[in-house]
Order: C-alpha cells, then structure tokens, then sequence
C-alpha cells in the first residue's frame, strides 16, 4: 500500500522543496530575534519526545535566565496570542503548553499560531523574556530561530523513513541540514559506540552539525484520582495503561519490566476525552483481570482529563500518572548543556 502512495509523497516533496528554496532565496521572508531563541522540532509527525526535550531545557534555564515557552498550542479551541494563566485549561491553551505552566512556575508559557506574531506579543510584556524556546516550530519558517534543535527517535530514525502520506515525515529530509544539534531520542540507557556509528553513518550529520543521544527516566508514578492518594502503588500488579500520545512501545516496555499484567486503552495524539470515553475507560478497568489494579496514564493526557467537568468519576479508581525527565549520554567534548549555555551566553542581551 505504501508504495502505492509514493507518486503522491513525490509530488509532495516537490512542493515542500519549493518552499524551502523560496524562504532560502528570500523571496519568502524570515524574521529574526535579538534574544537567544531555541526552537525544537522534528521531521516526522510526532512520537520524538519535543515535550520532555522543552521541559529538559526549562530546568537548563530558568533558574539563570527568564524563560518563556512559544507554542501553537495544538487543538485549542482558542485564536490569537494567549498568555498562560491560571484559568486556563487545555482547551484554551493545548494540552503540552498547559503540562508546561502547570509545573513550573518560574517561567512564561504563550500559545499563537504565528510564532512571529507570538514572539512580538512576549517581548512586549512587561518583563518580556531573556531566553524564548519554541516548542514544535522546526517547519515554520516565518520565524529564524538562533538555535535549531532536531529531534529523531533511535527506534525510528527520519532517514529511514518516507514523507506522508507513504510515511510519516512531515518535511522532507533535507530540511535535518538547518539543525545545529540533532538529538537522537529514546535510545537505549546504555549506548555502545558500533550503535553510535551505526546511527550516524545513517543521518549522515554536516560537519557543523552535533549530535547527542538522549533517553528516558521514569520517575515514580503521582496519584491522580481521590483514591490514588490512599493507594500505596508498591501494592500494584495489574496495570490498564491509558493512552492518548504518538508513540507508546517505550512506556509499554517500562511498565510491562514492572507489573505482571498490563492492558492498554489507546486514543490518538491530543485526543479531548468524552465522557464517554471515561465510561469505557472505567469500563474496561472493571473488567481487567488482576489483582490491585491501577490505571497509569502520560502527564499530557492527564492535561486534558484534569479539566473535564466528569473527572470525578474516577474518585473511586486508583488512577496515577508517570512522570518522565530526559537524560543525555555522556560525550566526548562538549555536552548538549555546554552547547545550549554556550549559544545562550554568546547571544544574551
């Protein structure tokens, strides 16, 4: 079936190479910033792990500098520039920006469909940011970021794949070549050099390019619903993983190394639950087979169950979410912090 769908993904890339060269050539204008910008980003549709990555950062910078967060804010109900404030839920600001002001209280989060627009609208605050990272704009190139990070999953690397629709590149690859720093994501906690060279002998990076190898740590699981906080999880052995993310096998194989059971509800990317979706998903709990069972789900799908006017229903179900923070492989030379500090301090006002 994929290779039925080339032709369209040819003629596809030939649109988007267009596109490039125009912006390349400046016939299609860029707008740069004075201020240390960082944008990450990804070729693919989604599933590389940009939120971990941006709140990575966010512990990076902002106790040094005032940060701030420039998103999209994806399937808001909103328009327009939006600062994050305490009334706002996912629907007014995207489920991603929302997890970001809901855990750290020392920087900005603003959403706009034009990260130029946005960016304008953030210097013009009252203590506008020292430090902007732009979450998913790795495409939009109505905005020159200072620093392009590139994001690809080890699993499932951009040069081993096709643009959509045989794929699931969004861009085509020749776009990787204006990231400063890729970073191959969820690979495995220990990494030998033959699999380093294996990687990049297939991204082939430019001399000017850096890469780093980042993966995941999962951290103790936080009680959600009422009766959560009554549960002691040591006491869990039947897990209902709740889902509504890009890509789950790394989560999968983390739970499943810990618990003797394990079942799965999955949603698409950002999916807005019903609630009839918390009847099935309740549901589905009541007829898992196992001893203390609890549902675990992402911190971005709690995002948009927390601000449901039906959340109570889970008051008497152990639910619990799973924090994760990234870590980066030791280098040789410079570390991914060097270089996000190096850029940062040769670019501070």
């Amino acid at each position: 079936m994929k290779r039925l769908l080339l032709p369209i993904s040819l003629l596809y890339s030939f649109v988007l190479f267009l596109r490039h060269k125009l912006y390349d050539w400046k016939i299609l204008k860029s707008k740069s910033y004075n201020i240390p910008n960082i944008c990450v980003g990804n070729l693919n549709l989604g599933g590389t792990g940009k939120t971990p990555h941006i709140e990575y950062l966010i512990r990076l910078l902002s106790d040094k500098y005032d940060t701030a967060v420039l998103s999209r804010g994806y399937r808001r109900k909103t328009q327009g520039y939006l600062l994050a404030n305490d009334t706002h839920t996912h629907n007014d600001i995207g489920d991603e920006p929302l997890q970001y002001f809901t855990k750290f209280n020392n920087i900005k989060v603003a959403v706009d469909e034009s990260r130029c627009e946005g960016m304008d609208r953030l210097l013009q605050e009252n203590k506008p940011p020292q430090v902007v990272l732009l979450d998913d704009a790795y495409q939009h190139r109505k905005i020159k970021p200072g620093l392009n990070i590139l994001l690809t999953d080890y699993y499932s690397l951009y040069s081993d794949d096709h643009l959509v629709p045989a794929g699931n590149l969004r861009d085509i690859k020749k776009a990787a070549q204006r990231a400063e720093i890729i970073v191959v994501t969820k690979s495995p906690n220990v990494i030998t050099p033959y699999y380093r060279r294996d990687v990049e002998n297939k991204l082939k990076p430019l001399p000017h390019q850096k890469v780093f190898y980042s993966y995941i740590e999962y951290l103790d699981f936080q009680p959600l619903s009422k009766i959560s906080h009554e549960m002691d999880i040591k006491e869990a052995k039947t897990v209902l993983l709740l889902c509504g993310i890009a890509n789950t096998y790394s989560l999968e194989d983390h739970i499943k190394r810990k618990y003797n059971t394990i079942s799965k509800i999955k949603f698409n990317d950002h999916h807005n639950f019903t609630e009839k979706d918390v009847d099935m998903i309740i549901e589905k709990y009541n007829h898992t087979i196992g001893k203390n069972k609890v549902i675990v789900t992402t911190e971005k799908d709690a995002m948009r169950l927390i601000n449901t006017s039906f959340i109570n229903k889970f008051d008497d179900i152990p639910v619990f979410t799973i924090p994760i923070k990234i870590k980066f492989h030791k280098e040789e030379g410079t570390s991914f912090d060097d270089e996000i500090l190096k850029y940062i301090n040769d670019n501070i006002q």
